[in-house]
């Protein structure tokens, strides 16, 4: 007889819907974020923005993604630096990562059934659906990372000059790492600027972490997987080694 729905898997249905709805919610609000902060800094330089005091200098958050016009005596930052904005990119995202933590937690466990939280699950339903998450979350991974770092997998040493003709004025790459996926470029004015923003290339290194988890997790059903599908191999393992066993005996009295 089948003992496919012998096993148990946690209820993980909600978390993973709560997870996508934070996630659409975090990139569409880093989306319009990502929007406001264009030519803001620009608008600081030449005064159209209005601060208390003079302007000390500008710089860019990395989350929720805002450009910051630091003035002598307080700040002005772009839309996603305050209010309303910031406040649902910040309770998205934590939903997001509290949701998506538990929910690839409970994928690597096999709890006994009799729990409301439990239900009857088979190995090989075990097996696609931490499949399916590792398939999406390594896929976003890939997704972001290829987006930051294409020209440092490329040419790593001129990824500041890769993908444009700059003739003999290209810009030189000074330093450059892989994870995350930055570099430093100086321009022939003598200005250096990063190649990538801080919060992109910080996204592309974090989001190694839950496609890892969906890794791990996918890797033990599909080894609980390969064990229920050679149920012999254990008894079998085990008369080889009693036998071992009983042959080194005998040949120790003999």
């Amino acid at each position: 007889m089948s003992n496919a729905r012998t096993h148990g898997g946690y209820r993980t249905g909600g978390l993973w819907a709560a997870a996508g709805i934070s996630f659409g919610a975090v990139v569409v609000g880093s989306a319009i974020a990502v929007f406001g902060m264009m030519e803001f800094d620009e608008r600081c330089q030449h005064g159209l923005t209005q601060g208390p005091g003079r302007l000390l200098r500008v710089r860019d958050q990395a989350f929720p993604p805002a450009t910051i016009c630091e003035f002598q005596y307080g700040e002005v930052s772009s839309i996603g630096g305050g209010g309303v904005l910031n406040v649902l990119l910040w309770g998205s995202f934590l939903v997001l990562v509290v949701c998506l933590l538990v929910a690839l937690i409970a994928e690597c466990l096999d709890p006994p059934l009799g729990s409301e939280l439990v239900v009857p699950m088979s190995r090989s339903a075990k097996l696609r659906r931490t499949g399916a998450a590792f398939f999406v979350l390594g896929s976003v991974f890939l997704m972001v990372y290829a987006f930051a770092g294409w020209r440092l997998v490329a040419v790593p040493s001129s990824a500041c000059a890769a993908g444009a003709d700059w003739g003999t004025q290209a810009p030189k790459t000074l330093e450059y790492s892989f994870f995350p996926p930055q570099a430093t470029c100086q321009y022939t004015s003598g200005l250096t600027r990063q190649m990538n923003p801080d919060w992109v290339a910080s996204l592309a290194t974090e989001l190694a972490v839950p496609a890892l988890m969906a890794g791990v997790g996918f890797g033990v059903a599909l080894r609980r997987w390969a064990v229920e599908r050679a149920p012999d191999s254990g008894p079998a393992m085990r008369n080889w080694g009693r036998s071992r066993r009983a042959s080194t005996v005998e040949t120790e009295i003999s």
